[in-house]
């Protein structure tokens, strides 16, 4: 095969032989030099638009199919608001980590420390995406500029564990005053011990009152794109007080979609504020948070009723695992979660009753 070098008069003969002398040394070295002048047309052509953001659209477009659609949105309106402004129209190869550091420090002015973090991991992964196009020497600029931001210390969502303050927790929120259908939703919040998402979208169509079950389908867990599409509907036993303030709710409710409609629309659930609101008003809402009561049954059920933590994992829809390291199959351990979610919720009671706050004795 001949290598062309160009054509006269574009290509003067002093290049042409330069040209030459060069393909000579790559043929001396093992390489083809018409396969090198292929790979060098198309990384000239990949390094073209290799702007920063146009890598990092075309990374996050290649995500989609494995994220949930919030957690896609949420990276993009990270991307728009924090790198594009500063770094977007920069060539990857030109780029200094002083200039994303700077964009960075734009974010921690503002106090968002743990969006300063998260935003660096955002361009470490853009940066990971475009490298294998990328000439050998460039590297990864992002390395080490966490060791420059502000440390964050990711707190917990607030959670009361200790069980006589839980008890009085459970009485203030047995005499709640506010309409039924807040009232329910805040007993049935540590009741179930489940994402507040599903409880406040949780639907009568997902609902079995005499087999005591509620079924969350695939697609409404906190799953990948992927996952909700392949995976199964997690089943939530119904322990008999639950179910007994669902079928004093159906005549209220009942005739539409949604267990705990708003108010201003029976179309849609319940706001993700409405609960966090019902503990203010009961005095709780700085000690506990919605999600927590998942940490509070998770600790009280292992620490106080000495239940099977992989048990427990499960019925809250993580990835449990057996001991010998196999998936949990929800569906086969349900009688054992429903002997368990029976167990803590007569459990919360007699705490809300000022009763023994020790129920199991280890031997």
């Amino acid at each position: 095969m001949r290598l062309a070098l160009g054509s006269y008069p574009e290509i003067r003969l002093a290049d042409a032989r330069a040209k030459q002398a060069e393909a000579k040394a790559l043929k001396r070295k093992g390489v083809d030099p018409i396969h090198a002048k292929k790979v060098a047309k198309l990384h000239s052509s990949a390094q073209a638009d290799d702007t920063f953001e146009a890598v990092a659209r075309d990374w996050h477009s290649r995500q989609l199919t494995k994220w949930s659609e919030v957690h896609a949105k949420t990276v993009f309106r990270r991307m728009e608001r924090d790198l594009f402004p500063w770094i977007g129209k920069r060539p990857m190869a030109q780029l200094h980590a002083m200039e994303l550091m700077a964009a960075l420090q734009k974010i921690e002015d503002r106090q968002a420390i743990e969006t300063a973090h998260r935003v660096l991991d955002i361009a470490r992964q853009v940066w990971d995406y475009w490298l294998p196009t990328a000439h050998a020497e460039q590297r990864n600029v992002t390395e080490g500029l966490k060791a420059r931001l502000k440390p964050y210390h990711a707190k917990n969502f607030a959670a009361i564990l200790d069980p006589k303050r839980v008890g009085e927790m459970m009485r203030a929120i047995k005499h709640y005053k506010g309409g039924v259908v807040v009232r329910v939703a805040l007993q049935l919040t540590p009741m179930l011990y489940q994402r507040p998402g599903n409880l406040r979208m949780m639907e009568w169509g997902e609902l079995d009152l005499s087999a005591a079950t509620w079924t969350i389908p695939s697609a409404k867990m906190k799953r990948t794109v992927q996952e909700k599409a392949d995976g199964e509907a997690h089943v939530v036993p119904l322990p008999t007080q639950a179910v007994a303030l669902l079928e004093g709710l159906k005549p209220i409710t009942g005739h539409g979609r949604y267990v705990f409609p708003g108010e201003r629309s029976h179309d849609r659930p319940i706001s993700d504020n409405t609960v966090r609101s019902a503990l203010y008003a009961i005095g709780f809402g700085e000690e506990q948070k919605p999600h927590a009561f998942r940490a509070v049954a998770r600790t009280l059920l292992v620490d106080e009723l000495g239940l099977d933590p992989l048990m427990i994992e499960a019925n809250l829809a993580h990835g449990a695992r057996d001991r010998l390291g196999r998936s949990y199959n929800r569906t086969q351990y349900l009688k054992q979660r429903f002997e368990m979610v029976q167990q803590w919720v007569d459990y919360l009671d007699k705490l809300a009753a000022g009763g023994e706050v020790l129920e199991f004795k280890r031997a």
